[in-house]
């Protein structure tokens, strides 16, 4: 990419935006069904100053929930990802599969009082709001899952309602189990980004489900999981539910540079997966 383009200034701005808090917000002000009949609340970030239908963009949270712990609001993870892409152009929704269904974080709980099933669900329903909202283009949508949204944005890709959205980008999904358990061709297009430091949901069997697939994998060196948080510090968390040996324990925190190449990689995709 040349210095001075287009796209590295809009990548440039979406930054910018993520570290003044400037621009877009997130809102919940949004309730509609799950396809399993759940009451899904929304959090919103719309894009500003555009006329018409706007592409949109699903956004699925991972085992710890949309929120920032006992707070009302989006985390800096998601609220940082919601102000890009809504500065971007894009209307971002993420459905909260968790507190919809009267739950916070799960990272500690197991089983999971929330499956994957259930999040699917969560994304057919929302793609069904999506292409009746006056505010969106229903034919140029597009779904990013982190962690365990990631799983589902991977399960996601082999189901019918999948074939629905133009592009699906799993961060960091655990995918030893999809590797086992689903058999099925991906209906649409399909990219994982993780680092290659992972050892919440390690890259090997994601390089393996890449493989089979036939789809692109972009590993980051150094990177742990999480490493597109804005601004957090790297560190062991414990006592976790689902983790490699059932040691209960990873590294997380943010890799400056895989931020910005995953941010500009992204940014490029949607551009022109959602193009019209």
């Amino acid at each position: 990419m040349q210095a001075g383009t287009p796209c590295q200034l809009l990548i440039m701005l979406a930054l910018l935006a993520t570290s003044t808090g400037a621009h877009a917000q997130a809102t919940r002000d949004v309730e509609f069904p799950s396809a399993d009949g759940t009451l899904l609340e929304g959090y919103v970030m719309r894009p500003r100053g555009r006329e018409g239908r706007s592409p949109a963009v699903i956004a699925l949270h991972g085992c710890g929930g949309p929120l920032r712990r006992d707070e009302d609001r989006l985390s800096s993870r998601h609220r940082a990802w919601g102000r890009i892409l809504a500065n971007a152009g894009y209307y971002v929704v993420f459905p909260d599969s968790f507190g919809s269904r009267g739950y916070g974080s799960l990272c500690k709980v197991r089983p999971r009082p929330v499956r994957q099933k259930d999040r699917l669900a969560d994304v057919e329903g929302t793609i069904r709001w999506l292409r009746t909202n006056r505010r969106v283009n229903g034919d140029r949508i597009a779904l990013i899952g982190w962690s365990n949204g990631g799983t589902t944005a991977l399960r996601t890709s082999v189901k019918s309602f999948g074939a629905e959205l133009r592009q699906i980008i799993a961060f960091y999904p655990g995918c030893r189990r999809v590797l086992e358990q689903v058999s099925d061709p991906v209906r649409t297009k399909l990219q994982i980004l993780m680092g290659a430091a992972d050892d919440w949901t390690p890259p090997e069997p994601c390089v393996a489900l890449a493989k089979r697939w036939q789809i692109p994998i972009v590993l980051y060196d150094g990177a742990y999981h999480g490493f597109d948080s804005p601004n957090s510090r790297t560190r062991v968390r414990d006592s976790l539910a689902f983790t490699p040996g059932n040691r209960g324990t990873a590294h997380v925190g943010t890799h400056y540079q895989a931020r910005r190449e995953a941010i500009a990689h992204v940014l490029q995709v949607l551009a022109v997966a959602l193009k019209p």
